[in-house]
């Protein structure tokens, strides 16, 4: 099966609905890497380069969107999350403006790059930010459609990009809802609930349990913020074990999002896999196994989970 990256398919997506003449394109002098450039061959005049200068380019995306365009900030998400947050918390999420961040190169999947630039954090940032969506897509099919509810939607939207090429989760006539959940698998012994590029090694997970005889449900959590609290209620009650997986630290992301709402609703065991440590230079895949970001994790959490009913 073909593998696309997501911040490939973000750069397809913003040419698939950059006919809407009211799309302006911002970069921090990363287009090749965000692929905004593929907006900028087809686009040239609705597409601004603002250098390294992350801040900067916040705040002119705000003032486009003040004058009533639909502005795309763009850059790597350790940079768009961390160094500019105190002009999207300022300057977009106070005034509401219709500024959609695609931050690209998320998670320790970026490799070799190092630990500078694995943003495991941002997720944890955004949700702090009173009326901001947050969209953490797991494959080509997803992203491409979380670009265009993003532009339905009027408001700041944050969307997480990997640099890491995946399979799709999804079939082609997927339908993408902004703040539900979707079930891949049911399950009545322990849920699985994921998101982003994690999703695919969940779904490994629940087929590894089903061979040793239990029974996983797998939920894809596409939108963190606002979260699908009814699809996470649901399978509280019904299971009545919960592992989370996400390529972000275990403080303030999905594991604390559903946690949340899990006290709230219907109190059940839940394991949260994540990391609680900076990351560090080396291979996906090997950075993955180190940091527990597996199936064979989830299989075992899922276990664990399932002994404290």
């Amino acid at each position: 099966m073909a593998k696309t990256a997501t911040r490939i398919s973000y750069g397809n997506a913003l040419v698939k609905y950059g006919a809407d003449e009211n799309i302006v394109v911002l970069d921090a002098d990363l287009s090749k890497s965000t692929k905004t450039d593929t907006f900028k061959k087809v686009y040239p005049e609705r597409f601004i380069n603002c250098g390294i200068a992350e801040a900067d380019m916040m705040c002119v995306a705000a003032g486009l969107a003040a004058c009533g365009k639909t502005a795309f900030a763009s850059t790597f998400a350790m940079f768009a999350a961390g160094r500019a947050f105190e002009q999207i918390r300022n300057s977009i999420g106070y005034p509401q403006l219709n500024v959609k961040i695609g931050a690209t190169h998320a998670g320790i999947s970026v490799g070799e790059d190092g630990a500078s630039h694995q943003c495991l954090e941002d997720i944890a940032l955004m949700r702090t930010i009173p009326g901001m969506v947050i969209l953490n897509p797991a494959d080509d099919i997803e992203a491409q459609l979380a670009v265009k509810a993003a532009i339905d939607h009027e408001g700041p939207v944050y969307m997480r990009f990997g640099r890491l090429a995946v399979e799709d989760v999804n079939p082609e006539d997927y339908k993408f809802e902004l703040g539900k959940g979707v079930q891949l698998r049911d399950g009545k012994d322990v849920t699985i609930i994921a998101t982003g590029l994690m999703v695919q090694e969940a779904l490994k997970a629940a087929d590894m349990l089903a061979e040793e005889g239990i029974s996983a449900r797998v939920i894809n959590i596409h939108t963190i913020k606002p979260i699908d609290e009814e699809i996470i209620t649901k399978a509280a009650k019904e299971t009545g074990a919960i592992v989370t997986a996400e390529e972000h630290y275990i403080m303030g992301g999905l594991g604390s999002a559903v946690t949340e709402v899990v006290c709230a609703n219907a109190p059940c065991p839940v394991k949260i896999i994540g990391t609680d440590r900076y990351g560090k230079s080396g291979k996906p895949a090997e950075l993955f196994v180190e940091y527990g970001l597996t199936a064979e994790n989830m299989v075992a959490k899922a276990k664990e989970a399932i002994a404290l009913k």
